[in-house]
């Protein structure tokens, strides 16, 4: 499989230059136009194309443009369009020279929209049966964050977690965290998530802002359409094609925490029939880091100390504050456990705090005939940042590559790619931090750990002062931190940084911090849209292959092969228009098998009503159904946290107790004859995983409520079956139920569940209950003149708990209440500004790695722009988060501050 895409890539460029041999030279038309307001003003930037072909071209600087049409093509239909306006076709006949000025009508807050997502065919956004978003070029040239993700959050029902400066993660309709599970994103149809990891690292594998077209966020269960994991939505990311956008664009930005920004876009058609094109960008700054010093829960640190203990305890967001439960020997310590202090996040990473992201993304593209076109593109991201999931993670150097061979007509394509990621320098903190206080003290004659020192001169010290001091416990602690306190290493020190160089330079499971999976992901997909005289029809199909390794690292490949794992599905939708096209009916449904799951069939149905025959009232009503399939971690993780063991839940499940009985392990063992009916009270279960389901109806509208004034509104009621959440136990690694005997055991060791065969393990595992959330979004836009458009949204979401597990963690981590009010516009045609301000109810986050409460968070963002039209260039000024208020998005992650930058934007067509 490693050489499928070279060999893929040649076979689909022969196989179409033999279905399409070399033909003669076509006669052609050479036509000149200009594109303008009804003021007479030109409009650079204006898409100019043949309807029903690859031949088109934009609008220069001064709104003209030219284009070179076969004769055979004629006559034809030529479709002229701009963001903000209503598009105009006009016929075209043989003749050649220079057409009279195009002039294009104001479309009333961009109600004229046209979207992929949705349907998999071009629609209005008016239209669509399912709730959809578009972010056309200007609005994403308004984006004023770092990461295209985080700028999703001014979005009505998009809720984004952020964790680092270029890791953020988007969801919809609930359920978010930082790693985006039940959304897909999606650039050009490719799926952007890492193999290795099954999360998308921010916007690291999609495309620079000067190379995107549009960016469309599909809101609900969409496996109908998409498949797996398309649970809650979809993010559609389209490239700019090179045959249309031709030209130089450049983008650099500068400012606070060292940031710099450069993004560049060079497109050059060479004849007409072959194109080239090269995209890039590199960013940097220095990393948000998280700084949560509350106590990690009992649930997550099972014989935790409360915060502020003088014995310490084991905080969120420092590391290497291992314990130690000291027995009888203990004197007055025993069956107390005392933390070391570890390091903060700040402390340990050092001098590693540079988030910084490179890509470079090649293509060649060919027009093999006027309706047919062949792509090949090469994709390679790169970047160090901070990351939070089963732990908190320094992505260093962490790239992927992404290969795609793809031949496309106006009625359908076929397209395959290949993604490849590589975690090179990554390594994990908690894990740097335990294993450097397990590192051997070179000055320790007995050649103990500098962990056992610690302890050691920490119990001496306890016991020695209460010999001398009866029952000052707080003196006793306060001395024995001070004696210990030489044995744990001072930060910044050569002999601290030669430990945590040679930690996160180890990659042995158990010595080492490093992670270095390297993972690929095949993907081969077609569809095909065709009419009949009953409906129109879109039919596709898929197949995946994930090839997972990590060296037992992170997966159960211990064995060294690559684990494998086949996924396949087809689609089939029916689209008919009825009542003189004021009604608009679509089902849909995907039949998906995969190699570890029986097959799941997914349908939709929607409906669209047209109020009036301008199409400008819409309601709208579907019912979804959708899965989740596992995730790759899901199913083969095997990391051991020490405190908690990560397993894949594939096999034959687990039995075991809740981990709530381990604070009362001396009462349930006091008694052998009664031992086990005491434990069979905390008895545990968790079957071998299937995937997870989602129903979903949904009714909305929208239109144009007023002049200028669009509305769109709906609610949706989900309820999830076979919900997968995280289940903590204890339990034999092989997923049998202790014995007495085995509890005792492990119960009398140092560090109780955390060795051996009886543990602390975590799994994913279905409710038997079934999970109902709903909600509903309002959002309006009005615009009352061109230099004044004004947007608000508010996303209500809701769950309902009841019935649920004691303890049964849903990682809903979503907001009740949220919203955004924002403004912008265009002043005297050289001035453009933007600002948002945006507000989140506190809640609860939960991930594999900490669970707390989040406050209320919020960010003020704003930016502006000073066009200089003789220069081909734009001054911009703007930030994020102004006014540096509470913006902690994921429990343990950081506080995403203030970030300002100014620079500007070069545009030559």
């Amino acid at each position: 499989m490693r050489s499928l895409f070279p060999a893929l890539t040649t076979g689909l460029l022969l196989a179409a230059a033999t279905t399409h041999s070399v033909q003669a030279q076509q006669a052609t038309r050479e036509l000149f136009g200009s594109i303008q307001t009804d003021a007479g003003e030109p409009l650079p930037g204006a898409t100019v194309f043949i309807k029903g072909t690859y031949i088109g071209c934009t609008t220069n600087s001064d709104g003209a443009f030219r284009l070179v049409v076969p004769i055979s093509l004629l006559p034809a239909s030529l479709s002229v369009s701009f963001v903000g306006f209503e598009t105009a076709a006009l016929p075209l006949d043989n003749t050649s020279g220079t057409l009279a000025p195009i002039i294009l009508q104001p479309s009333p807050a961009l109600v004229n929209e046209v979207v992929v997502s949705a349907s998999r065919v071009e629609e209005n956004i008016l239209r669509t049966g399912v709730t959809v978003d578009k972010l056309n070029t200007q609005q994403l040239s308004r984006l004023t964050m770092p990461d295209l993700i985080t700028g999703l959050a001014r979005q009505k029902g998009v809720d984004v977690t952020t964790s680092g400066m270029f890791m953020a993660s988007a969801s919809t309709r609930g359920f978010g965290g930082a790693t985006s599970e039940r959304l897909v994103q999606l650039v050009d149809y490719m799926d952007t998530q890492s193999p290795s990891l099954n999360i998308n690292a921010g916007n690291a594998l999609g495309l620079p802002e000067v190379d995107m077209a549009s960016v469309e966020v599909l809101h609900g269960p969409s496996s109908a359409l998409y498949g797996a994991n398309a649970f809650n939505g979809v993010v559609l990311t389209n490239s700019k094609d090179p045959f249309q956008y031709e030209g130089l664009s450049v983008r650099l930005r500068g400012g606070n925490r060292d940031y710099l920004d450069g993004q560049l876009r060079y497109a050059l058609r060479l004849g007409r029939k072959v194109a080239f094109k090269i995209s890039g960008s590199y960013a940097r700054a220095n990393d948000w880091i998280a700084s949560n010093n509350d106590a990690l829960s009992q649930l997550y640190a099972p014989g935790n100390n409360a915060a502020g203990s003088g014995l310490g305890y084991d905080a969120v967001n420092r590391y290497g504050d291992v314990g130690n439960t000291f027995n009888a020997t203990g004197g007055a310590l025993a069956g107390k456990t005392v933390f070391m202090p570890g390091w903060s996040e700040r402390e340990l990473i050092g001098g590693d705090n540079r988030a910084q992201l490179y890509r470079v993304i090649p293509s060649v593209h060919w027009l093999i005939s006027d309706k047919l076109k062949a792509a090949v593109e090469f994709k390679r991201a790169e970047g160090t940042t901070a990351y939070q999931f089963t732990n908190r993670y320094r992505f260093k150097n962490f790239a992927t590559n992404q290969w795609r061979a793809e031949l496309k007509s106006d009625n359908g394509f076929l397209r395959a790619y290949q993604t490849q990621d590589f975690g090179n320098d990554s390594y994990d903190l908690p894990f740097t931090g335990a294993f450097m206080q397990s590192l051997k003290d070179p000055n320790s004659a007995a050649g103990l750990t500098y962990a056992q020192q610690y302890f050691q001169a920490y119990a001496v010290a306890y016991n020695t002062y209460l010999a001398l001091n009866p029952g000052n416990t707080a003196g006793a602690e306060q001395a024995a931190r001070t004696k210990a306190a030489p044995y744990q290493l001072a930060p910044g020190t050569p002999a601290f940084d030669a430990a945590r160089q040679r930690v996160i330079e180890d990659a042995t499971p158990g010595v080492g911090s490093r992670i270095n999976p390297s993972s690929l992901l095949n993907d081969i997909s077609g569809q095909y849209n065709f009419k009949t005289d009953v409906a129109d029809i879109v039919l596709g199909g898929a197949y995946r292959q994930y090839r997972l390794g990590s060296n037992g690292q992170l997966f159960s490949d211990r064995d060294g092969k690559r684990i494998l794992n086949d996924e396949y599905g087809a689609y089939l939708q029916l689209t008919k228009e009825l009542l003189s096209n004021r009604l608009k009916m679509t089902a849909a449904g995907r039949i998906d098998d995969s190699r570890n799951f029986e097959s799941v069939f997914s349908p939709r149905a929607s409906a669209v009503f047209s109020l009036d025959k301008q199409q400008l009232h819409n309601l709208r009503g579907s019912y979804n159904q959708a899965y989740r399939s596992p995730t790759q971690q899901g199913q083969y993780l095997s990391l051991d946290l020490a405190r908690v063991l990560l397993l894949g839940n594939i096999s034959n499940g687990f039995l075991g107790y809740s981990t709530a009985a381990a604070a009362q392990l001396g009462r349930i063992l006091s008694n052998p004859a009664t031992a086990q009916t005491n434990l069979d009270a905390y008895a545990v279960k968790a079957d071998r995983l299937k995937p997870e389901r989602v129903a979903t109806w949904e009714i909305g509208y929208k239109g144009l409520l007023l002049p200028n004034l669009v509305l769109d509104v709906n609610y949706y009621n989900s309820r999830y079956n076979d919900f997968i959440g995280q289940v903590r136990l204890i339990s034999n690694v092989d997923g049998t139920k202790p014995t007495v005997a085995q509890i005792g055991a492990t119960a009398a060791t140092p560090r109780p569940f955390q060795t051996g065969n009886t543990r602390v393990i975590q799994v994913q595992a279905n409710a038997n209950q079934e999970v109902k959330a709903s909600g509903s979004v309002v959002a309006l836009t009005y615009t009352a003149f061109k230099a004044l458009s004004l947007t608000g949204n508010y996303t209500l979401n809701l769950l309902n708990r009841d019935g649920l597990p004691e303890g049964f963690q849903t990682y809903y981590n979503t907001p009740k209440h949220k919203y955004n009010v924002g403004a912008y516009g265009e002043v005297a045609k050289v001035l453009t500004y933007s600002v948002n301000y945006r507000w989140a109810q506190g809640h609860l986050f939960e991930s594999p790695f900490a669970a707390g409460q989040l406050r209320a968070y919020s960010s003020l963002d704003a930016q502006l722009g000073y066009a200089l039209p003789k220069l081909h260039t734009t001054l911009q000024v703007g930030g994020s988060n102004l006014a540096n208020a509470r913006n902690i998005q994921v429990y343990g992650g950081p506080q995403v501050g203030r970030l300002v930058y100014a620079g500007l934007s070069l545009d030559l067509k």
